[in-house]
């Protein structure tokens, strides 16, 4: 296997990265509407209590984006939007996936449930919840189903956790069978209301977990997507 440098090689990138990630635009919630609230989805992944509030994959620069998300759910229900969608882990006590993150969000616990900031919102009981047991929230789980079963819908607004993994799995799988299936459909991710964890080489040296620079990870992320045809804006105003 041939060495790699980053630190001499990917210094360029970093910086173009900096640069491209500065340079978000925000859009008009009013603009994905488009005076059509019944073709547009949104879907909260993973905006739980094991990611947001407690637990051992809790993190605060996660659950800082759990109250401006349901501002923006309170303001695209109040403009007409009908169709949201929670996806949530929730694993069995036994899942293989506790072989590679400690055991979390497991069916029944608080982990698993919403977190309150969306609770509260006075139209919670016409979110539709779909539990999940990986990373990807359309594989064991009704979305996908959800989604084929509303043909008008041409827009979807995807937010949550992580941006490296369910969120980014999530936007891609929109993204993907769109162009499969030659529709013309928005994918649309505010850098805003998306993050992931951060663990420092230090702890992660300590614990003998892997290292996850929770920024680079996020930029790295949102700019593949970019790349691939999802709409990723600094915020909906």
């Amino acid at each position: 296997m041939s060495t790699i440098s980053l630190m001499e090689r990917s210094r360029p990138f970093l910086s173009y990265l900096d640069d491209w990630y500065a340079g978000l635009k925000p859009i008009a919630l009013q603009n994905v509407l488009g005076g059509e609230p019944d073709r547009v989805a949104l879907i909260s992944v993973d905006v739980i209590n094991g990611f947001c509030k407690s637990g051992p994959l809790a993190s605060a620069r996660v659950g800082r984006i759990a109250a401006p998300i349901a501002a923006l759910f309170e303001r695209a229900y109040a403009a007409g939007a009908r169709n949201f969608a929670l996806t949530q882990d929730t694993h069995p006590p036994d899942s293989p996936e506790f072989e590679m993150y400690p055991p979390h969000c497991v069916v029944g616990t608080e982990e698993s449930q919403a977190v309150n900031e969306l609770k509260a919102l006075p139209f919670f009981s016409e979110m539709v919840v779909f539990p999940k047991r990986s990373l990807n929230s359309h594989i064991g789980t009704g979305l996908g189903a959800w989604v084929a079963e509303r043909p008008q819908l041409d827009r979807f607004v995807v937010v949550g956790d992580c941006s490296d993994l369910c969120t980014y799995q999530s936007a891609m799988q929109l993204r993907l069978e769109a162009n499969v299936a030659g529709l013309r459909r928005r994918v649309i991710v505010p850098a805003n209301l998306v993050d992931t964890f951060d663990t420092p080489v230090s702890t992660a040296r300590e614990l003998g977990i892997f290292a996850h620079d929770g920024d680079l990870h996020h930029m790295l992320f949102l700019h593949h997507m970019a790349s691939n045809g999802v709409e990723v804006v600094s915020e909906l105003v």
